[in-house]
């Protein structure tokens, strides 16, 4: 039902921005009882979502920025979903310039996190609340329930809550939303939240080819096996959706539509953004990294055809037993798996530490069980290993995930080495393995490049017998003295 907006101040949210995700975020607040102001730059998007979804519930229509705040109950509020960066920073203004001390502006988008710090302290200053709110489940969870990681002031959440958590997604009746903590640490959540997408997309990426290249399985049959495996420990939203995406026929050839799609898989920014974030954070994301290296090197197509036909060398058979290595793949896929959200908790952990923003990763796991798109049942486990122990060193530690890398490890060896054998690239697998491989590791030779860096730089180290930094004379007589 459409509301003639001079009945007033009705509305008790406002979206601007009506595209996919915008439309379907608002109709969602509609379904929920909330009525929702609609305000889009183009007038034509306001008009066709109420011509086709307008008995969805009650929507407030208006054509300007003065008019879509004046609709809105105080404190007002309004969600933006534009397009990040410059767009986003021009429609802040005009809603800040028509909005009044108390008002609160969330940013639905991906927003980089550190404009969001900004953004929330240029607006702290003129009286106004800024969220930067994470939203995950594409355009599916934004109409039935997405996973909502809502940063910003506390006192905003009291307001901004409520509604909020009545069209997120719910699991045990539990709402997949929470505040998470100060300025920009609900986009950083997300940010890291899309690090470990990529993460779980490239291992699951990885599993399909090894049956395609080293098993001979077609699409098919690999769906059959996706299918299986969804039922058990590694049952997610994303590995349902692969089965579906292999089951696939192209209407035009009638082959599996994967066979026909071109190799190149693109990127909006959000996985180069995390690894980014690692770096200066100091935070080893080996496995988000490769995937985000994996599709830089899917798209490199002119590289990638001149150098089809380079050697390959085959130093072993294909897989006798292919229910064997079926297992193999699953056992290091579900290790792998731990590898990646273990590195994305690390991550996260980190960036608390250093905007002093205090998150609890309980709580990220509790709203990351339904409605995003890393979705998975084992995210109910890393729920109750940090409820058990909120300051765990790392996931890995955890006595499960411990059990169950342990019960894998075999399989994941002889993954990782029959893909090398084969000519297999299983960069992310690779990665994973080598991070468990040194986390364990009770030697690594840092010692050396340590050694080397006062060589050439005197830059120092430290004793395994002593306390304090030490330096070696290398261009003298090479005795050590105390730095």
């Amino acid at each position: 039902m459409t509301i003639d907006n001079t009945e007033g101040a009705r509305a008790q949210i406002g979206v601007t921005g009506l595209a996919v995700m915008g439309s379907n975020i608002a109709r969602n607040f509609a379904r929920h009882g909330h009525t929702v102001a609609l305000h889009n730059r183009s007038i034509a998007k306001t008009d066709a979502l109420i011509e086709e979804h307008g008995s969805e519930g009650d929507f407030v229509r208006t054509e300007t920025i003065e008019e879509f705040v004046a609709a809105l109950q105080k404190p007002r509020r309004v969600l933006i979903m534009v397009k990040a960066g410059d767009p986003t920073d021009a429609v802040i203004e005009e809603l800040a310039s028509a909005m009044e001390p108390g008002d609160i502006i969330i940013d639905g988008g991906n927003a980089l996190y550190t404009d969001t710090i900004r953004r929330e302290a240029s607006l702290r200053d003129r009286g106004l609340h800024f969220v930067g709110a994470g939203i995950s489940g594409g355009e599916e969870g934004a109409l039935n329930g997405p996973s909502i990681m809502p940063g910003g002031p506390k006192e905003s959440y009291q307001a901004l809550g409520p509604l909020l958590e009545s069209i997120a997604a719910q699991v045990d009746g539990t709402p997949c939303c929470t505040h998470i903590g100060p300025d920009g640490s609900g986009h950083f959540v997300k940010m890291v939240h899309n690090g470990i997408e990529y993460a779980d997309m490239q291992l699951i990426g990885e599993a399909y080819n090894l049956f395609r290249d080293a098993l001979g399985y077609d699409a098919d049959q690999v769906a059959d096996v996706f299918t299986e495996w969804n039922a058990g420990d590694l049952e997610s939203y994303l590995v349902e959706i692969t089965a579906e995406v292999l089951r696939q026929k192209d209407a035009k050839t009638g082959k599996a539509l994967v066979d026909v799609i071109v190799d190149a898989a693109e990127q909006k920014g959000t996985g180069r953004w995390t690894v980014k974030s690692a770096l200066d954070l100091g935070v080893p994301v080996t496995g988000i990294a490769e995937a985000v290296f994996a599709r830089a090197l899917s798209g490199a197509r002119e590289q990638r055809k001149a150098a089809v036909g380079l050697a390959s060398g085959q130093l072993a058979d294909k897989p006798a037993d292919a229910a064997q290595f079926t297992e193999d793949i699953r056992q290091a896929l579900y290790a792998s798996k731990v590898v990646a959200y273990a590195q994305g908790f690390d991550q996260i952990a980190a960036g608390s530490a250093e905007y002093d923003w205090n998150l609890h990763p309980a709580d990220l796991a509790t709203i990351w069980r339904g409605g995003c798109i890393i979705r998975a049942r084992f995210l109910n486990r890393i729920k109750d290993a940090y409820d058990e122990n909120p300051k765990l060193p790392s996931l890995i530690l955890a006595p499960y995930f411990r059990d169950a890398i342990e019960t894998a490890i075999d399989s994941w060896r002889r993954v990782v080495s029959t893909a090398t054998l084969l000519g297999i690239p299983v960069p992310a697998f690779a990665s994973s393995l080598s991070y468990y491989d040194a986390l364990r590791a009770e030697r690594l030779p840092a010692a050396l490049t340590q050694g080397q860096r006062d060589f050439f730089g005197a830059h120092t180290y430290e004793r395994v017998d002593a306390e304090g930094k030490f330096h070696t004379l290398w261009s003298g007589d090479r005795s050590e003295v105390q730095a």
